[in-house]
């Protein structure tokens, strides 16, 4: 099963959060911070979305930064995605 997002919506997968810090600590689970980095896997086709027209900014692997609690979390073939509006991506990160 895919997953085609439609409007404007675009589908990410957060990346994973690194284990072991800069200096050498290495993280427990616990102590991790919910990642705010996700790769894009799939973009809309923007359009009228509520009588504005929108165009996609943003294209397949992206790589964005989201806030912390948007979107809408799914899970397909045991792997774990978030679908969100363009506009709730905060930057691109290069």
């Amino acid at each position: 099963m895919t997953i085609k997002p439609l409007a404007d919506r675009v589908v990410v997968k957060m990346t994973e959060p690194e284990e072991v810090t800069k200096g050498g600590v290495i993280l427990p689970g616990s102590a991790k911070e919910k990642p705010q980095v996700a790769e894009i896997v799939a973009v809309g086709p923007g359009g009228n979305v509520d009588g504005n027209d929108v165009e996609m900014y943003v294209k397949v692997g992206d790589k964005v930064l989201l806030s912390k609690y948007s979107g809408t979390e799914v899970k397909v073939n045991d792997v774990e995605y978030i679908i969100i509006r363009q506009k709730d991506i905060l930057a691109v990160v290069e």
